[in-house]
């Protein structure tokens, strides 16, 4: 079975989905691996050691996607790249498809079976495959780091013969897997740090960091069964932002984490509140690339609202790309293993499997995601 990794086509994109310690693994499973040249170059990883490992080195991209019977990258495939792939190939990506529905609907019109991986269930079974916790557990720590080097102070206390300097303050808006990580970040730094969510069963993991929990009755919140927290009513939204904002007033960073897959991320920091920040206070909102949390963000930019710099850098990741390549690569490798038949040496979908119900969006000519489906049926006028 031929699986093909091709290079990103977005030049600002260092991440790569493949890295030479995972593709040795798929070529020890009997895969027969094929890289394009000049894969790793971003990350350090020169085409030899590729080779070394196993991996065939190609230069003709669109021979290689003709050929592949698995394509695994990182970002969404072009339609025209899903027009090379034959009939049945598995391609295995990002595919962002609530905001993509032409590529769904290109998917099953060329029959090319569609694993989404920012859809992988959040199971314990799937916790190795599972991209968007690896990748925003990554984007927690850069978050902080990026704060602290626009923050014109040092985040730890320190005394000193001239006298003792205070901890910066730091509040971090949400305790998902990427909040968690910002708050451990921020702790290690040695800031005083507090943080808030909507789903009170997270506020003993805030504690065990060493931060403090911003306790604020929403009345009845959640968490989805993915564990994901649910969204919020316009009123518990009006009630969040202000018991956030006498947190805000007295931090000198604020990270906010908040995003619902699919959907614009909810507005959480206003104006009014970034006017009530000190001035030469920062702000990074990890949801800039999917509208922001904060009321001002410009994506891909940095700008500064009555003295308070709010950081929209998009792809947060990307900004460490060796261990996002690392730990992509082994989403993906851990999602082969699981599913490749030692036998046949071939990667089978098993369609009664709940992991690849939740991942695989298109498959057979089909939208196989019934909540996919009715957004391409939408877009196309009654058509999947």
């Amino acid at each position: 079975m031929k699986l093909f990794v091709p290079k990103e086509l977005d030049a600002s994109e260092a991440r790569v989905a493949m890295v030479p310690e995972v593709a040795k693994k798929l070529v020890d499973l009997g895969a027969e691996l094929e890289v394009e040249a000049g894969l790793g170059l971003s990350i350090l990883c020169s085409d030899e050691e590729y080779s070394k490992v196993g991996a065939v080195i190609v230069t003709d991209r669109v021979a290689a996607m003709k050929s592949a019977d698995i394509v695994l990258r990182l970002s969404a495939p072009t339609e025209d790249e899903i027009e090379l792939l034959k009939e049945g190939c598995i391609s295995a990506s990002y595919l962002d498809p609530f905001r993509q529905p032409q590529l769904l609907a290109k998917f099953a019109e060329c029959k090319v079976s569609a694993i989404c991986m920012e859809m992988i269930p959040r199971t314990t079974l799937a916790q190795k495959m599972d991209a968007l916790s690896s990748q925003a557990n990554l984007a927690g720590y850069v978050a902080v780091i990026m704060a602290s080097e626009r923050l014109p102070k040092m985040l730890p206390m320190m005394m000193t013969p001239a006298g003792t300097i205070s901890p910066a303050k730091v509040f971090i808006i949400g305790a998902g897997v990427a909040g968690l990580q910002a708050i451990a970040t921020a702790k290690r730094l040695g800031a005083r740090v507090e943080a808030f969510d909507t789903r009170p069963v997270v506020e003993e993991q805030v504690q065990s960091l060493g931060a403090r929990f911003v306790k604020v009755d929403l009345g009845e919140t959640g968490q989805t069964k993915d564990g994901y927290a649910k969204q919020l009513t316009d009123e518990q939204l009006a009630l969040q932002r202000d018991a956030m904002a006498k947190v805000c007033a007295s931090s000198d960073i604020v990270i906010t984490t908040a995003q619902i897959f699919g959907r614009k991320a909810p507005v959480i920091v206003t104006k009014e509140m970034l006017k009530g920040m000190k001035p030469g206070s920062v702000v990074v909102d990890m949801a800039a690339d999917t509208g922001g949390n904060v009321e001002g963000t410009v994506l891909g930019k940095e700008v500064d609202i009555n003295g308070v710099k709010v950081v929209g850098i998009a792809n947060l990741p990307g900004q460490v790309p060796v261990n996002a390549s690392q730990m992509y690569a082994s989403n993906l490798g851990s999602l082969i293993i699981h599913f490749w038949d030692k036998e046949e040496k071939v990667f089978k979908l098993n369609m009664e499997d709940e992991i690849i119900q939740g991942c695989l969006i298109a498959h057979d000519g089909e939208i196989t995601n019934d909540a996919l489906k009715e957004l391409v049926e939408k877009e196309n006028g009654g058509k999947a």
